[in-house]
């Protein structure tokens, strides 16, 4: 019996001074890997639908906004589709047009993820996408794509985006209608 007794005194002392040891204790630790990740929702839209859905991406994702707004805000004539000479179809005509946004997101560096969101023009993203994405230093950030369309899907645009950038880490895709 003094044995047994021994034995769970021994036993007591042993587990006791290993739930003691400090590398046991390591879950509420901070590390520099287990740091929380920041997303950015990064979003233009010229009609207000992309923002609608940036907004309920950002609320999801538990994300900060920025807007990506051009220089020279779009009226209803630029964004005429169906004439030849509006502003939209002249940027997408031309594969090198860069349209000049009004400002950067100064601390892109704070992010992990950075969501890029836009409407679907000419079935891939408006050219204002690739200023954005020229403009900030997205190195070892995943990029993530949504879109708004009324027709087409985001699939075109994100392996577009993806072709054009292939330096860059590229995540999901998804269309918000």
């Amino acid at each position: 019996m003094k044995h047994i007794a021994l034995i769970l005194a021994a036993c007591t002392l042993f587990f006791g001074a290993c739930a003691q040891n400090p590398k046991n204790n390591q879950v509420n630790e901070p590390t520099e890997n287990n740091n929380m990740k920041k997303t950015l929702v990064a979003y233009f839209s010229a009609t207000g639908t992309t923002k609608a859905a940036a907004e309920c991406l950002a609320k999801e994702k538990n994300a900060d906004l920025f807007e990506i707004a051009a220089e020279q805000p779009y009226t209803a004539a630029d964004l005429d589709w169906t004439d030849k000479k509006s502003r939209s179809t002249l940027e997408m005509k031309d594969k090198s047009s860069r349209p000049a946004i009004a400002t950067t997101c100064d601390n892109i560096a704070d992010y992990d993820t950075v969501w890029i969101g836009f409407p679907v023009w000419w079935y891939t993203a408006p050219t204002i996408i690739n200023t954005f994405i020229e403009a900030h230093d997205l190195s070892g950030k995943t990029l993530c794509v949504f879109a708004t369309s009324g027709g087409s899907n985001v699939t075109g645009s994100a392996a577009d985006l993806k072709k054009a950038y292939p330096q860059y880490s590229w995540g999901e895709s998804r269309l918000m209608n």
